[in-house]
């Protein structure tokens, strides 16, 4: 008898122990980005310096327990051409996934519009934090998506 209740206690403490990781990894770090206060740059080409782009209906998450869970979505007005000749193009864009429940953020698909030339990355800052740059990939009609990335610092 008191075998069925260890074992049953260890079950429930396991179930537990699971939804609480499961929790803490999708929902309980993140915090919505203020659209107002984040301002989102791209690297010139001619001077290398970050500078404010057009960000129109910014929607963004982040976290302070690792600088890689940043993630946004925004619409801008400046033409893909105009970008590609003042910005930097970022050459090794690789965007991470967003947690399911932040909707506007689909890794898989940026990922692989990237790869087929349906969207262009940009270098947005370098060093964004600590050995991490912001990538910001801008499609033809204006759609845009930010994320952090590890650079060449931790490229070893």
């Amino acid at each position: 008898m008191s075998g069925k209740i260890i074992v049953s206690l260890i079950v429930a403490i396991s179930l537990i122990s699971g939804v609480a990781i499961y929790w803490l990894q999708l929902y309980a770090f993140y915090d919505p980005v203020d659209a107002e206060a984040e301002v989102m740059r791209m690297t010139n080409v001619a001077t290398d310096q970050a500078e404010e782009i057009i960000a129109d209906g910014l929607e963004g998450i982040d976290a302070n327990s690792s600088p890689l869970r940043f993630r946004a979505c925004f619409t801008t007005p400046s033409s893909l051409a105009m970008l590609t000749e003042t910005y930097v193009i970022h050459e090794d864009p690789t965007p991470l996934t967003a947690p399911g429940w932040f909707e506007c953020f689909d890794a898989e698909t940026i990922g692989h519009d990237l790869e087929q030339g349906q969207a262009v990355a940009f270098l947005g800052e370098r060093n964004i934090r600590d050995g991490v740059d912001r990538i910001i990939a801008v499609y033809p009609d204006g759609r845009a998506f930010a994320w952090h990335q590890l650079n060449e610092k931790y490229d070893e």
